[in-house]
């Protein structure tokens, strides 16, 4: 996910899709604990992701207070 995209996003957007990306890191840590998982550099990315879309978040909220 480009940070392009993620600017592109409302806010309520960026609220399910940050739910959905830590519903997705939890389901990855499942997996690795019970050895199933097989692209472990996914966790890295959804890391990242989650990261990306909380400072966007971040940044429109100071935007629209201002």
């Amino acid at each position: 996910m480009k940070a392009e995209e993620v600017r592109g996003l409302s806010a309520d957007q960026l609220k399910d899709k940050l739910a959905e990306l830590k519903k997705e890191q939890f389901n990855l840590r499942f997996q690795k604990a019970t050895g199933q998982l097989e692209k472990s550099s996914r966790v890295t990315e959804v890391r990242k992701d989650i990261a990306r879309v909380k400072t966007i978040a971040r940044q429109k909220a100071a935007e629209a207070k201002a």
